[in-house]
């Protein structure tokens, strides 16, 4: 669809037609990227949306375990009703490139590397059948993982890695071997890193580990320099608004650092995280950014950015 859809879209503030724009969500986590109401139906129950913002990630998933997994069958058969949820969502708001991420131990759950695959383009077909999946395989959760990577790569189903190294699982010169093996096997390379901590560390990450993308990368905005860097070498900010907010990494919508990082020319996408806690569809990221003073035009281009994912 056009510019002037959008723009009409987001002007007449319709959810609904902008539930039909063609979008992408390049930063979605693959068991919580479904909607509650999804659950809701399954379960036959009625879940609260959390308000008000966490005040840790530790709190965060907490409020998912108490609300959203408490009402779901465990092991495998839950996780595959989330995975369901995701894509249900993604077909429900047309979004059209999608970047999930899963994690080892997931591709373990369902029983090693072939299963898995079979399962989840079996699951994309079904619920999603009109999104391409790009998936990113997301490390940093244990160390043992790493062990796994030859019989992953070797299936060639991941476009992408996502590093999460919050919890300090790598040393940088261990996650400079792992980018190079899967920089050597052609996955985009992606980082969590901008959310928490300083802006330099955006820079760090990005120049050691030779990243093409930055899930979040927001504390960037308190550097010209950062984002100098990220402007002249292309470097792109998967952004999630709603989280950032949920997580108090930015104060309100108005403030997001996600206006001053496009006025200065870094590459940017807007993304939901984790739709299931933070319950804030793609199409009402837009609608939220509008509203707190981006221009529909400006929305736009970010929309064809993260359309261009390929």
């Amino acid at each position: 669809m056009s510019d002037s859809s959008l723009v009409f879209a987001l002007e007449n503030g319709s959810l609904s037609a902008l539930s039909k724009i063609p979008k992408s969500d390049l930063h979605s986590h693959a068991g919580r990227g479904g909607h509650i109401s999804y659950i809701e139906k399954y379960a036959n129950v009625k879940i609260t949306p959390n308000e008000v913002p966490f005040e840790s990630l530790y709190e965060m998933n907490q409020w998912l375990k108490e609300n959203v997994k408490c009402h779901l069958p465990g092991g495998a058969e839950g996780y595959l009703k989330q995975i369901e949820a995701s894509f249900a969502q993604a077909a429900a708001d047309n979004v059209t490139v999608l970047a999930l991420s899963f994690c080892v131990d997931e591709i373990q759950l369902l029983g090693g590397m072939e299963a898995f695959k079979n399962t989840i383009d079996g699951l994309r077909e079904k619920y999603a059948p009109n999104t391409k999946l790009y998936p990113d395989l997301a490390l940093g959760y244990f160390p043992e993982e790493v062990n796994a990577l030859d019989e992953i790569l070797e299936r060639k189903f991941f476009s992408g890695v996502d590093i999460m190294n919050y919890m300090g699982t790598y040393t940088m010169d261990e996650l400079k071997r792992i980018c190079r093996k899967l920089k050597e096997n052609e996955l985009i390379l992606k980082a969590h890193i901008g959310e928490f901590g300083e802006a330099d560390d955006v820079w760090r990450y990005a120049e050691e580990l030779g990243l093409d993308q930055i899930q979040h990368g927001v504390l960037a905005a308190k550097s010209d320099k950062v984002m100098r860097y990220l402007a002249d070498n292309r470097i792109q900010l998967n952004v999630c608004p709603t989280s950032n907010v949920m997580l108090k990494v930015s104060a309100d919508y108005e403030t997001h650092p996600i206006h001053t990082l496009f006025a200065n020319g870094v590459k940017v996408t807007i993304n939901t995280d984790d739709l299931l806690i933070f319950n804030s569809t793609l199409s009402e990221e837009y609608l939220k950014l509008y509203k707190a003073g981006m221009k529909a035009a400006d929305l736009e281009v970010i929309r064809q950015t993260g359309l261009h994912y390929a």
